[in-house]
């Protein structure tokens, strides 16, 4: 088997000039996050174009993903297991506000512990491990899979692909429209780059 893992977080979303805590509150792009998109889908059109598109259904990344595949003219799959981490409680509120109503303990939440209606960290990592076998297994006959989600399932998902331990504190982190690519083959895993943001 050899498949490559596209892996596209969405662009500028109106929540991030709101200062608040996004997660699962379904913010649409701003302007710039739609620019933002473009610019990255003329890219990967030319560059790296997939077979076909999976993506979170919520707005930013919806937006983002069908904007690729307006360049692509590909299939785009919308799957719920790609959203962010659900953040119950915590979804759009601001984040002075969550400071007050429910602060972190003294050390921080503990990973197996979810925010108040939400799920955990480690939750979110078994979530992607769940989503990175499947793939592997569902769409194997593609070359070339792209993935459109969100910055928290995407450390996770990178995590996955590297074997890494449940309890690893490394986090890898995505700008706006950033672009990591990974390839899977017989006896290896390929990183051929990470948060690749050289179209905006």
């Amino acid at each position: 088997m050899q498949v490559e893992l596209l892996i596209v977080r969405h662009g500028q979303s109106e929540a991030d000039l709101l200062g608040v805590h996004e997660g699962r509150a379904d913010f649409p792009l701003t302007k710039l996050g739609e620019q933002q998109a473009r610019n990255m889908a003329a890219y990967v059109s030319e560059h790296l174009p997939p077979d076909i598109i999976l993506a979170s259904p919520l707005l930013r990344a919806k937006s983002t993903a069908e904007t690729l595949q307006k360049f692509i003219d590909c299939e785009l799959l919308l799957k719920d297991d790609l959203m962010e981490l659900n953040n119950g409680v915590l979804a759009g509120l601001s984040k002075e506000e969550a400071l007050v109503k429910y602060p972190l303990p003294p050390k921080g939440r503990p990973i197996h512990i979810p925010i108040e209606q939400g799920e955990s960290e480690l939750e979110l990592r078994f979530r992607a491990e769940k989503v990175f076998h499947k793939i592997l297994l569902d769409y194997q006959s593609y070359n070339r899979v792209a993935i459109v989600s969100h910055g928290g399932l995407i450390s996770q998902f990178i995590k996955a692909f590297l074997q890494q331990p449940n309890t690893s504190e490394n986090i890898f982190a995505t700008g706006d429209t950033g672009i990591h690519l990974l390839e899977i083959k017989e006896n290896a895993r390929v990183v051929r780059f990470l948060n690749k943001q050289e179209h905006l």
